[in-house]
């Protein structure tokens, strides 16, 4: 039987390499669609989990995973030989960068001396990790084309780039478009057919190399504009315009203008990662990729700028950064999630402490961290006390669980990077983007 009637009556197994915050949700859709799913990862914990029926990603449905795993729809091993019965390979392993800003694609190259081991024919393999323009083509393929096995005939390659959007209740895998450009027509199509199984909209385009660069495009576009208001919520300070109101006013113009708004910088695994890929890939190229640096600079300094938010603030109460108690509240990147990846509350966190001041934080997403080689736990629940003992409270991710009267009411001192105190007029109040005290 050809793979596009086994992915027909659902009898194609589905292989997902990878189980983060990409991975298991994919590897779950999959299963509650009726294929038969095996999820890979490196991770003997992370397998256990699975296996056990326990959910450690907050996107996912404790109840839905318990009802798979017991129906034997999906099934978690570190063994990469159940490759060898696997129809279509699903890679959503990391790419990060290193020091220097390059590509780490070192994960994505120890999936494929697996692949090699136990590729076969009518087997799809799709990449889903964000990388460089020319990944699939010119670091995968090589590789595969070693098995003698002609792509487009006897194995199909395509690149799909993940759309997720971790606490987003609105945009799911289902109705966010998928973009998939495979390395022949066939590959594509075969693509294509996988995904419009669990997926209402999927995009074909011309080549794995476009859809490589939707991905980078998306998220440059965001990380470039996000840049934008960053640096003009800076001009308003010095201006003693309220940025908030700019922007709220902007946002009336029904076209010609898209709202974003500052913040304490950049986080999450996508938005001050992807540029640099683009980035990285046009220095090969003889070419700068000049908005993506300059934005990339701006935003990387939004948590030493937060820190001089503070020290203004503590100024006016005659007291130093040195020896001060300040209370971060909220580390996760982004509301009302448990994600702490690249989040610019550790980077102000990082800064303080360095100054001598003394730091804890309360976030009832994020219970604890890992933190300069050991564990740190933050508070376990706000109260008027509590906050009295603080002199600096400083807002970085306003998750909606939060008890803003009681902050406004308990604090001494209050920096809000994210407006979330829109409507209070507080001379203790000092706003990102807004400069009141004097």
């Amino acid at each position: 039987m050809n793979l596009q009637n086994k992915i027909n009556d659902r009898s194609a197994k589905i292989g997902v390499i990878g189980l983060g915050y990409v991975g298991l949700p994919l590897a779950i859709e999959f299963a509650d669609n009726g294929f038969t799913v095996y999820g890979i990862d490196i991770n003997q914990e992370r397998i256990d989990q699975l296996n056990n029926g326990e959910n450690y990603i907050s996107d996912v449905s404790d109840e839905k995973l318990r009802q798979l795993v017991t129906a034997n729809k999906i099934n978690g091993t570190t063994d990469f030989s159940i490759l060898k019965s696997i129809d279509a390979v699903l890679i959503c392993v990391p790419t990060p960068l290193n020091k220097s800003k390059d590509p780490d694609v070192s994960y994505i190259v120890s999936v494929l001396e697996q692949l090699k081991k136990y590729i076969h024919s009518n087997m799809l393999i799709s990449l889903e990790s964000t990388t460089y323009p020319g990944t699939t083509r010119e670091l995968i393929l090589p590789e595969l084309n070693q098995s003698n096995l002609k792509v487009g005939q006897d194995f199909y390659l395509c690149f799909s780039p993940e759309r997720v959007d971790p606490g987003n209740k609105k945009y799911r895998i289902k109705n966010t478009p998928k973009v998939v450009g495979g390395i022949t027509k066939t590959c594509t199509q075969i693509g294509k057919h996988l995904y419009e199984s669990i997926i209402d909209t999927v995009v074909p385009i011309s080549s794995p190399e476009a859809a490589e660069t939707v991905k980078l495009l998306e998220n440059t576009f965001r990380s470039i504009n996000i840049g934008l208001v960053n640096e003009v919520a800076i001009m308003c300070e010095k201006l003693g315009v309220n940025v908030w109101e700019v922007i709220d006013a902007a946002a009336t113009k029904p076209f010609g203008f898209m709202k974003f708004t500052p913040g304490p910088g950049l986080g999450g695994h996508c938005i001050p990662i992807d540029p640099h890929y683009l980035s990285w890939k046009m220095k090969t190229l003889n070419y700068q990729a000049r908005f993506i640096e300059l934005a990339g600079e701006i935003n990387t300094n939004m948590p030493s700028h937060v820190v001089d938010l503070i020290i203004t603030g503590l100024n006016r109460f005659q007291k130093p950064i040195n020896g001060s108690k300040i209370l971060i509240l909220g580390i996760a990147y982004k509301k009302d999630i448990n994600d702490v990846r690249e989040s610019p509350a550790l980077d102000v966190m990082k800064l303080l402490e360095s100054a001598n001041a003394k730091v804890e934080y309360f976030d009832s997403y994020v219970p604890k961290i890992v933190w300069n080689g050991g564990e740190k736990v933050g508070l376990t629940k706000l109260t008027a006390e509590s906050l009295d003992k603080y002199d600096a409270v400083v807002l970085l991710t306003e998750h909606k669980n939060f008890d803003y009267k009681l902050i406004v009411n308990a604090s001494k001192l209050i920096i809000d990077t994210r407006n979330a105190f829109t409507g209070v007029e507080d001379s203790k109040i000092v706003r990102l983007g807004y400069s009141q005290i004097k």
